[in-house]
């Protein structure tokens, strides 16, 4: 017959079992974090900007050049959009726009 003595939940292993199983979910949401990085980047970006990247495209740029790099790349990004507006035509002397503060957004 065999001894299933490793069954006994006294309050020492059951403690155990609780920290192991605790500490594996935080493990799984961690590397979970870690993965979705560029997913998440890339959708709060369409979503400020309109700007549609791939994650594997900033995955990519973030290996080859670190956070600067994808700095870079965002920046340079905003510009050409900014760049492609016909509208949009700011010199130096320019008046800042406040249309923004005119809408009904901040009431």
């Amino acid at each position: 017959m065999m001894s299933l003595d490793f069954l006994e939940f006294t309050p020492t292993v059951t403690f155990r079992l609780g920290a192991a199983v605790g500490i594996t979910l935080l493990l799984l949401l961690l590397v979970t974090s870690f993965i979705s990085r560029a997913r998440v980047f890339c959708e709060y970006l369409r979503h400020m900007t309109g700007i549609e990247l791939k994650p594997k495209t900033v995955r990519q740029i973030y290996r080859a050049k670190g956070r600067g790099g994808v700095r870079d790349m965002l920046i340079s990004l905003l510009i050409q959009q900014d760049l492609a507006d016909p509208t949009r035509i700011v010199t130096p002397d320019s008046q800042p726009d406040t249309s923004i503060y005119e809408s009904k957004i901040f009431d």
